[in-house]
């Protein structure tokens, strides 16, 4: 039996405290405030995000960073990622010296253009840096919770700090993998959702599957194009943090981003899709980050400039749609 500590009482979050319960560890879970740690200790549920799934006996909330990760073997962060450098500087001074700490989290900071990996590095102790790692794969909250059979990927430099999360995290329908390659499983798990925003656009306005399977498979293209200029692993992008996700969240009315571009497709402005979401859509923020890489690193990336015009811009989606198709032809 392990100690492991969750950062962010968020679906995500909610469903890997819930997970590494059943496993039989003892989770406690971090929330920012008093009074959230209590109504959630008593209704003995996260019933905003999860509702009807209760909590295992040994998952315990909290509001005490010390209380939460100071004896931690394992930490999980599942926070937004706008909010994930504050959140780290919140916790860094209460962390035990040698607990694994694994990302959940699925973004790039739109200013610094860094992942999570490193924001994490940036703020926690030196000590601990070797033991960053980060989570990524098909991974919808809902369809884990429910125990339905998924997978997901646990990267880090340091191999073995991986391989402690793989252990603790793995149970009979939730198989973990491990990869050396963080750059690469941190790229995938991004930017797959600008893609997913995309797709939901296409399904929206009823384009069919042959523009669907050619708009997944041109993003994945575009997507592997920086990833791979940033020091990814283009093997990696085929994986299940690259393709797997990509796959899921293209597809799936669970994902979020996908959800926003069906929005997007039905004339609603970005504003008033986000005035209504519970949870946030990070292929948001996630497109404006990757913009400016792509700028800076000399990478073209068409499909995520023509979304960006429609979230940012207020282009209309079927005038995106236009000049994606009218582009030069080139070889493939």
């Amino acid at each position: 039996m392990a100690k492991v500590g969750v950062l962010g009482p968020t679906s995500w979050g909610t469903t890997l405290a819930i997970l590494t319960a059943r496993n039989g560890h003892d989770t406690t879970m971090w929330t920012r405030t008093e009074s959230e740690a209590a109504r959630l200790n008593a209704t003995r549920s996260n019933r905003n995000l999860l509702p009807g799934v209760p909590f295992p006996d040994n998952l315990f909330v909290t509001a005490s960073s010390s209380q939460a990760f100071a004896d931690s073997d394992l930490i999980l962060i599942a926070v937004p990622s706008r909010t994930l450098r504050e959140n780290a500087i919140a916790i860094s001074t209460s962390i035990g010296r040698s607990a694994v700490i694994v990302s959940a989290t699925k973004g790039i900071e739109i200013d610094s253009g860094k992942r999570m990996s490193q924001i994490l590095s940036d703020e926690l102790p030196a000590n601990l840096r070797s033991n960053i790692c980060a989570l990524s794969g098909p991974n919808l909250a809902n369809e884990i919770i429910d125990g339905k059979p998924s997978t997901t990927v646990i990267a880090s430099s340091n191999i073995k700090a991986a391989e402690i999360a793989q252990f603790l995290l793995s149970s009979n329908v939730f198989r973990v993998y491990t990869n050396a390659d963080i750059v690469g499983v941190e790229f995938g798990g991004s930017l797959k959702n600008i893609i997913a925003l995309g797709a939901g656009v296409i399904d929206g306005l009823n384009y069919g599957d042959n523009a669907k399977a050619a708009f997944i498979t041109r993003g994945l293209a575009e997507i592997s194009r920086l990833a791979v200029k940033l020091g990814a692993n283009p093997m990696t992008l085929s994986g299940l943090s690259g393709m797997g996700d990509l796959i899921a969240t293209c597809s799936s009315k669970l994902s979020r981003n996908y959800y926003v571009g069906e929005q997007l497709a039905a004339g609603r402005n970005i504003d008033e899709i986000r005035s209504g979401m519970k949870n946030i859509a990070e292929g948001i923020d996630t497109t404006a980050a990757a913009v400016r890489l792509s700028r800076q690193v000399g990478i073209e990336m068409p499909i995520t400039s023509a979304t960006y015009k429609v979230i940012f811009d207020g282009m209309p989606v079927q005038k995106a749609v236009s000049e994606l198709l009218g582009r030069s032809p080139i070889p493939e």
